[in-house]
């Protein structure tokens, strides 16, 4: 297999000026230099992505930062720059630290964002509350390429507008869009529905919807995403009944959603008449529909009935997956029927299906609430033998019990195991590893886990660092208080221009 190395960039403004000659579009220019200097064929390996994260959480100004990454011998690319930003946003890392990367990478000659690398830096600005410089980034790319401005860009940003500001602001922020989108139409349109959805109250999406229904022709998209957030029977099916005056036809999607709200509701009855007018429109139920008949049986009391629904299914060519299996699950856990609930986890396996770690978080609840730590370590074993890493919850259910029931080696384990798999939050099961550590005296194993927190490149809440600072004073411990200190100051100070 030919292996294709990338041109030497000593050629690169020969090769831009044969490229300008020869072709009339610059963009074409534009996407031959970044693929041929900047290529993202070289999958850029991790120990790339570390050095560069290193060099940005640790810069100090504008000047040395860039001092840094020309002196650190890594050929930049539009799959190392997506892979280093998703760390930045991963680990809350500095907005303005990363603004200032992003724009020495797209200073370069010939060097052109990926859309992903672009949505990615707009949500870690926006997480940072930097909404000024959100919008200095996008008319920055209008100018260069505005087909990179997406309704997947606009999302990210109203949906961090929408978590800090008003409805009105966020609208504002929506209309302000129309002078930098290629097409500002129903997509655009869906978009701020799907954030107010999120973000907002359903009353504020329909208010919205309401008052600009006029100005964009609603679609089928439109009443989906509408539909899918409404926790009112009453409110979905007028909403549903206005669909069908406008002429738009309800897919799949559509009955489904309306088959939660009657779930949810404990109306399983309706939820079963809309089945059949499904069938009598020729619309296969799928196992969505199912699994939403599943859980509402639990609510009303009923998870043996839900469980025959599993079997029910596949006579309609509908085969269950993990999420209904954990739906009938879920039914049995919430009736305290574990034995069953476990019988559900083995017929998953007979029929080739893995538990995940919903499936296994479902028990964690039940053992954390009965305080069962030996069901739970057990079934922690049994997921990490199986090859199922814990999902945040589950590891916040572990630790919780093991600090309750003051189990530090079971934390450590636990810890270790996040460290070394990379699974959980580092963030919230460190501050309670940390208590745990602190009231029982563990100040080697607090700063070794300490440590190895910064190493990965998250930061320790402010709370558990002067916990772990107060017992090293009161210990003497100066050289450790120091070099935990230096640790925690590499996430502090935000970058200064220079």
């Amino acid at each position: 297999m030919m292996i294709h190395t990338p041109l030497s960039l000593r050629y690169a403004s020969k090769f831009s000026s044969f490229l300008s000659k020869y072709t009339i579009n610059p963009q074409i220019t534009n996407y031959f230099l970044s693929r041929l200097f900047f290529s993202s064929d070289n999958s850029p390996q991790k120990d790339d992505v570390e050095t560069l994260f290193r060099i940005i959480t640790s810069s100090t100004s504008s000047k040395n930062l860039k001092q840094s990454l020309k002196s650190s011998g890594v050929l930049f690319s539009n799959d190392l720059i997506d892979k280093l930003l998703k760390r930045v946003r991963f680990s809350h890392g500095n907005p303005l630290q990363a603004l200032e990367f992003y724009n020495y990478t797209a200073n370069r000659r010939g060097f052109i964002h990926s859309s992903f690398t672009l949505d990615t830096m707009l949500y870690i600005l926006g997480r940072g509350r930097k909404f000024d410089l959100i919008w200095e980034v996008l008319a920055d790319i209008k100018r260069k390429d505005k087909s990179l401005i997406s309704p997947r860009t606009m999302q990210v940003v109203l949906a961090r507008i929408a978590k800090v500001c008003s409805v009105r602001q966020t609208v504002e922020s929506f209309r302000k869009f129309k002078r930098l989108v290629p097409v500002f139409d129903i997509t655009s349109f869906n978009a701020l529905l799907r954030t107010l959805c999120q973000e907002k109250s359903m009353s504020d999406a329909r208010n919205v919807y309401h008052s600009l229904k006029y100005d964009f022709k609603p679609d089928l998209q439109t009443f989906n995403i509408l539909l899918s957030g409404w926790k009112s029977v009453e409110e979905a099916e007028a909403f549903f009944e206005e669909m069908r005056e406008m002429g738009v036809k309800p897919d799949v999607c559509s009955y489904n959603c309306l088959i939660d709200v009657y779930c949810k509701g404990r109306e399983v009855e309706k939820a079963y008449k809309v089945i059949e007018r499904m069938r009598d429109e020729d619309i296969s139920p799928d196992v969505i529909t199912y699994t939403s008949i599943i859980g509402g049986l639990g609510l009303v009391g009923q998870p043996d009935k839900a469980r025959d629904v599993l079997k029910e299914m596949k006579e309609f060519g509908c085969y269950p997956d993990a999420a209904a299996y954990n739906a009938a699950i879920r039914n049995y856990c919430i009736a305290k029927r574990l034995g069953d609930a476990y019988g559900l986890m083995d017929e998953m396996l007979s029929k080739g299906l893995s538990p995940n770690a919903t499936t296994y978080n479902l028990f964690f609840r039940v053992f954390y609430w009965s305080n069962d730590l030996r069901s739970a370590w057990d079934l922690y074993h049994r997921a990490m033998d199986t090859g199922c890493l814990p999902n945040t919850q589950s590891c916040m259910f572990l630790i919780r019990l093991f600090r309750r029931q003051e189990k530090v080696e079971m934390a450590l384990q636990l810890w270790k195991d996040m460290v070394e798999k990379g699974f959980g939050s580092y963030i919230l099961v460190s501050d309670v590893l940390f208590d745990l550590l602190c009231d029982m005296g563990k100040l080697v194993e607090a700063e070794k886990c300490f440590l190895e927190m910064t190493e990965k490149g998250h930061k320790p809440s402010n709370v558990s660092f002067r916990r772990i600072k107060v017992l090293m004073e009161l210990a003497n411990k100066q050289e450790s208080l120091q070099n935990l200190s230096q640790k925690m100051a590499i996430f502090g100070p935000s970058i200064q221009s220079s």
